[in-house]
């Protein structure tokens, strides 16, 4: 799975480039169908700790999956992101499933 990466007004470091990476090829295990993922960092400018947010798109057949999170670390808004992915990835396995039968 082909996953692009795109830090929004700052340069990401290249340690948070893999493990994002890492995480989000993770998805890939409970679906085969997913062609690439679209992942977004950015930096708000808020005075509220939790600024960092990280979206996601993932690219499969028919609608694609979005998720986006915020957190005070784009590691910890990465996990979340994750796990709605996952959810929402199965969500669309299973609806596969139930058209073919």
């Amino acid at each position: 799975m082909k996953v692009d990466i795109q830090s929004i007004h700052f340069t990401a470091d290249y340690r948070l480039l893999d493990f994002i990476t890492k995480k989000i090829e993770k998805v890939q295990t409970f679906y085969d169908g997913i062609k690439s993922a679209d992942v977004y960092l950015r930096l708000e400018k808020d005075a509220e700790k939790e600024n960092k947010t990280v979206e996601v798109k993932i690219n499969i057949s028919g609608n694609p999956i979005f998720a986006k999170e915020h957190s005070n670390t784009f590691e910890a808004a990465t996990d979340l992101v994750l796990d709605k992915l996952v959810a929402q990835v199965k969500k669309h396995k299973e609806r596969l499933v139930a058209k073919q039968v």
